[in-house]
């Protein structure tokens, strides 16, 4: 989860990346003439280089329906994002954005999923606090003053707050036309959305199918109401996607996590990838395509085997 140890991790990391691009760029100008000499070589190197998976033709051309709704819960009322296929009904993802909040950044990751044939419902969790967008465009966790307005949001939030959220979104899914509910939900977190992932699947388990958190922070704690200790509750299978510093600073968790889903029958994909916590969202300041992208294509094996 996103703290003053992230931010130094991701700061170092971006000096040591600047650094690294600066001396490359001196390279590639001082061997500019061995590059064209050696260019047969570097186009097989290309060919064999690995290959972004490929999403369904279709999607790029389905027709979306994209609405702002205002959903009721205990607290309020909630500002979310929902985007389906224009056709049929389809199996639903609730989809919980990390601690900037709902903004462009999420709004196109629920879309790309709405292309592949889900009906996507990308909440604001700090509708308590504020409407979305809570930051402008462009903001970063690595500045002071966004950090000094996003954290209090963060910190009103709570263990008893994830699950009447999760209790009001899922049942609003639930009543649209677009949803198909013969089908399991699945629901994604990025960051601080990754206990609510956990959360979700705790409180709704005749509903929720399928579960991925992505640099999750939070997931095991020593406190009662660890988000771990409702796996016994949950009957999703589960995708957990741990950014290198993450699982530096907190190895254990990883195999708690293995442990307690191995113990009750559920099967979960848990994995340290070689990118920084905040790697997946595009405006992440340590945005890593790449990994990204490699987090994604098992995100939508991960719901093409769960939601059908």
């Amino acid at each position: 989860m996103c703290d003053e140890h992230t931010e130094q991790d991701n700061e170092a990391f971006m000096k040591a990346k600047a650094a690294n691009l600066s001396r490359r760029g001196f390279g590639v100008l001082a061997g500019a003439g061995a590059v064209a000499c050696t260019a047969p070589q570097d186009s097989q190197q290309a060919e064999a280089a690995p290959q972004t998976p490929a999403e369904p033709a279709a999607a790029a051309a389905m027709q979306l329906v994209e609405t702002d709704v205002m959903i009721t819960t205990p607290d309020g009322e909630a500002d979310c994002y929902f985007v389906h296929p224009a056709e049929g009904a389809h199996a639903a993802v609730l989809v919980w954005p990390d601690i900037l909040g709902l903004r462009p950044a999420f709004r196109q990751m629920g879309k790309r999923l709405a292309e592949n044939g889900y009906a996507v419902l990308t909440v604001n969790p700090f509708y308590r606090s504020a409407v979305s967008p809570v930051v402008n465009e462009g903001d970063s966790f690595s500045t002071p003053e966004v950090r000094e307005k996003v954290l209090p949001y963060a910190r009103a939030l709570s263990a008893e707050t994830h699950v009447t959220d999760a209790l009001a979104f899922t049942a609003r899914l639930d009543q649209q036309s677009a949803v198909d509910t013969s089908k399991g939900i699945g629901t994604t977190g990025y960051c601080m959305g990754g206990p609510m992932v956990m959360r979700t699947a705790g409180t709704v388990p005749t509903r929720i199918k399928a579960g991925a958190s992505f640099h999750g922070g939070g997931l095991v704690t020593q406190e009662d109401n660890s988000p771990h200790l409702l796996i016994p509750q949950m009957t999703a299978d589960f995708l957990i996607a741990v950014a290198q510093n993450d699982d530096e600073r907190d190895p254990q968790s990883k195999e708690v996590l293995r442990e307690t889903f191995a113990a009750n029958n559920l099967d979960a994909e848990i994995e340290v990838y070689p990118a920084m916590h905040g790697w997946c969202p595009p405006d992440s300041q340590v945005y890593d395509e790449e990994q990204a992208e490699r987090a994604w294509s098992r995100l939508l094996a991960l719901f093409e085997g769960a939601l059908a």
